[in-house]
């Protein structure tokens, strides 16, 4: 029989591809999600295909499911500023009710649990580049505490039932990450960029432009959660590009991809917003044998056709 996997936030961004690819590669696959920040046209093209079930449902609260379960991909919560702006005390109900129920799902089914983190949980870091072993430097009370804190605690949680139950789980804590059925409104710098030079405006860069970011697109990202799945590795893994850019190279290379003739327009930067961003994937090179292998351009350019499509 196929194997069956839930992926929680299966019609967002990165859940959406996710199903797309385990759909290849023969699971079962269940999306759950609340369609809060899940976009449903990112799952259309998958409807009524063999093996694919959708469930709208808000993790934060208890999930109950009939047969088996060999995977859960719990991806569920908003992950952008805005988002979490707007969702606070969503995005910590399902960092940590939500990542309790799917544990618990997990534990009852006994099926690998693999928990979406991310670089957030390093904070505005004191450490360049970035390894599993940083402890971060994280604000918990400022505005972006409650998505990385409750990140921090999903990973907690995940490492709790790992220890106590001997559940198993993977951890992967992603960096940024770009590429088709992005939200355009979405606040991050890539989807920013492009729907601003599409549409002839100003590019909005924060603060100087001198704060870096490393970008992997969606596809190199994918294989990465996927071999992880593959291995008994239960401590934290980054993925994400080494490849580190300034956000005014970014606002530039987007500028002259689209053939924009906007201006750069600058505003303060946000409080807490990371200065520096690039992840050590040694571990990722070591245990998975992954590195990213999409040239940016090449990616911001499928994301930017893909945009123009609608």
């Amino acid at each position: 029989m196929p194997k069956r996997a839930v992926v929680t936030g299966g019609a967002g961004f990165l859940g959406s591809h996710l199903c797309e690819r385990l759909l290849a590669d023969g699971y079962h696959v269940v999306c759950v999600d609340n369609l809060v920040t899940g976009v449903a046209r990112n799952i259309k093209h998958l409807e009524g295909r063999r093996g694919f079930e959708i469930i709208q449902h808000n993790v934060s609260e208890p999930l109950y499911l009939e047969g088996t379960v060999d995977a859960i991909l719990h991806f569920a919560s908003p992950a952008s500023p805005v988002d979490y702006a707007q969702h606070p005390i969503a995005t910590l109900k399902v960092g940590t009710l939500g990542t309790h129920n799917m544990l618990g799902l997990a534990r009852a089914k006994g099926a690998v649990f693999l928990l979406a983190s991310t670089s957030e949980v390093y904070g505005d870091p004191l450490v360049h580049p970035q390894p599993e072993t940083y402890w971060g430097n994280v604000n918990p009370i400022g505005p972006r505490g409650v998505y990385d804190e409750a990140k921090r605690a999903a990973e907690a949680f995940t490492m709790a039932y790992h220890r106590t139950h001997k559940l198993r789980t993977r951890i992967v804590r992603i960096f940024n990450t770009y590429g088709p059925r992005m939200r355009l409104n979405d606040g991050r710098a890539a989807p920013n960029f492009i729907r601003q030079a599409l549409a002839g405006e100003p590019l909005t860069v924060y603060g100087d432009g001198s704060q870096t970011r490393s970008l992997c697109y969606v596809d190199d990202l994918v294989e990465g959660i996927l071999a992880l799945l593959q291995t008994d590795y239960s401590d934290p893994v980054n993925l994400g590009n080494p490849t580190e850019v300034t956000i005014l190279e970014l606002a530039n290379l987007i500028r002259e991809l689209c053939a924009s003739t906007s201006e750069i327009a600058y505003k303060p930067l946000p409080e807490d917003d990371p200065k520096q961003r690039r992840p050590d994937i040694t571990r990722a090179r070591t245990l998975l044998h992954w590195t990213p292998r999409t040239d940016l351009g090449v990616g911001l350019q499928q994301t930017i056709a893909s945009f123009r499509q609608g």
